[in-house]
This record gives C-alpha cells, structure tokens and sequence, in this order.
C-alpha cells in the first residue's frame, strides 16, 4: 500500500512540474519577481496569477533542483502554456529577464549611474561616461548643443521613468536613448504651448523640482523663480549650489564662491539642469501661476511659505525656521 501511495504521488507530482495550465494559451503575461520574494512567495504570485497548477509542486521541484536560490529579480514574459519546469527554467535566467529600474523624479546624471549599477547592469561610472560622450544632437535636436559644454550633457533631458531593461542585452547608450525618447514623446507636447525656450524651461523644472514636494506648490514656485528672472533679481537657490557638492552641504565658503551655479553671486539662470525634473515640475514651469510674491521658503515641518516683500519673507525665516 505505501509503494503504490508513493508511486500515485510521484504521477501526481509529475504531472503537476510538466503540464501547463493551458497548454493552448497564446496570451503573454508580466510576471515580476522583487527583491526580498521567497520562493514561497513566487509560488503564491504564479498560483494566483493561474501560472501554475500546485504551489507545493513548484516548490519541490525548486528544491530538489537547487532552483531556489537562483531565480531572478526583475521582470518576465509568461504565460499559461507553460510548465513548472519551463517557469522555473526562465525565472532563473538572465536571458529572459527584465530589470526594473525606476529613475525618481530629480535624479542626476551621478545618481542614474548609482541606480544602474547597483541594478548590475553596468560598472560605476560607465552611464556618467555615455552621457559625457553622447553626440548625437541632431537626433535629439531638442537638446541643446551648447548642453554639450555642460559637467553632464544630457543633465535635465533624460527623463525620470521606470523602465524594463535586459541584462543580456543592455548598454549605457541604449538606456540614454530610450529616455531622451521618453523625454520627446511626454515633454514636448505639454511645453510647445509656452513662449519661453525649451532649455530654459527645463532649467527652471529642475530647481522647481528640488525646492518644491507637492503640485499645489509647483506652479506657484516656478512663477516667483520667473519673476525674479524676467526683474533681473539674482535667484538666490542654494539647491543650485548643491549640485556640485558631493556631500551636500553647504558652508559659508560655498554660498560666496563665484561660479556659472551659483544663484546667489549670478545673475539669471545656472548654466544648466541641476537634474533630470519629472513631469509636473516641467508642467509648472511651462505654465507658471501669476501670484504677488517674490519669496518663498520650506518650513521644519516641510511646508511652503510664502511672501510679497523681502521684509514679509525675513519675518517668516524667523518664525519658520
């Protein structure tokens, strides 16, 4: 009796690693496997996306072929035509996966290199190269050639997105392609409508971009930061400062010395992107609010002040801050 019960749980089991759900299926599905799922939680996910027929069976055979602790982070191509084997063979392969890398909005050039090779898609520093060798401005003609005298060239169009890239087939180059198109097909038609020029636009959205945390504020501050631009103030924002310390603080030396970023010795705008701005910021700079004010500053608890006279905004710093 315990013979025959092992040999019907054996059929059972290979039955369960070999058959598909639907052996007829042609219709593709995104599975996503993240950093941290067991592999108790990947056979939940396959179960509950009807990938596979038994939880207990793709874990078995995941241990007893030492599969377990070789599937893959990132992103992949399934569907119900196949097995147990034919998933666990693709989950654990580089050739068939997709890393998800999700650029945030204001990311740097220095700060996409970290996020790409932390993903292992490339070595330190290799994406900050690309971009310092891209030449390819009659493309991407919305770049500005004079971009390319820039730290970074491609500072503030390569555009904050999540995207799904192959290990097996990714280059820098690529990935700087794919986001200068995302850049065309998303900013362009939301900018044509503004009478300023794209390059100042962007420059604009990328201070937005670090001074302001939400919507309501965005338009508001990227209309004081025009203002003060088109009376021929000095902008006087530190964020631009920033951009070229690597530990990002500013000292009494910092805010004097006299360079092409610094807001506060310099007239108009820094001499380019100090990021890479997300949509609602290059939104806001395209399309400013008129208000009364000149001022504006970030309280402790994260809240935007604003005021009209310099008077209003030196009472404000000592209530706020």
């Amino acid at each position: 009796m315990g013979v025959a019960l092992f040999i019907y749980e054996w059929q059972q089991y290979n039955y369960l690693i070999t058959t598909p759900v639907n052996s007829q299926s042609t219709a593709d599905m995104i599975f996503t496997i993240r950093k941290g799922d067991t592999t108790r939680d990947i056979s939940d996910h396959l179960y509950e996306q009807k990938l596979i027929l038994s939880q207990d069976a793709f874990k078995w055979y995941s241990k007893l072929n030492n599969l377990d602790k070789q599937f893959k982070t990132g992103r992949f191509t399934l569907n119900q035509s196949l097995s147990i084997q034919e998933i666990t063979k693709t989950i654990s392969s580089d050739d068939k996966r997709q890393v998800i890398i999700t650029i945030p909005e204001g990311s740097t050039v220095e700060d996409i290199d970290q996020l790409v090779n932390a993903s292992g898609l490339a070595q330190a520093g290799e994406f900050s190269q690309a971009v310092k060798n891209f030449h390819n401005y009659t493309k991407y003609s919305f770049v500005p050639e004079a971009a390319s005298k820039l730290i970074y060239p491609l500072e503030g169009y390569l555009f904050p997105d999540t995207y799904f890239l192959s290990p097996a087939t990714f280059n820098c180059d690529a990935l700087i392609s794919q986001m200068l198109n995302t850049f065309q097909a998303k900013v362009l038609p939301v900018t044509t409508a503004s009478t300023r020029p794209l390059s100042d636009i962007i420059n604009v959205a990328a201070m937005v971009e670090k001074e302001t945390n939400t919507d309501i504020d965005r338009p508001i501050v990227a209309g004081i930061i025009w203002k003060r631009l088109d009376e021929q103030w000095v902008l006087g924002i530190d964020a631009t400062l920033l951009y070229l310390k690597t530990d990002r603080q500013l000292d009494y030396q910092d805010l004097k010395d006299d360079h092409e970023y610094n807001t506060r010795t310099r007239q108009g705008l820094p001499a380019g992107p100090i990021g890479n701005p997300g949509l609602a910021s290059i939104q806001a700079a395209a399309s400013p609010s008129i208000t009364p004010y000149y001022f504006y500053l970030t309280s402790r608890d994260g809240q935007m002040v604003y005021a009209t006279t310099n008077t209003e905004h030196n009472l404000n710093k000592a209530k706020y801050l």
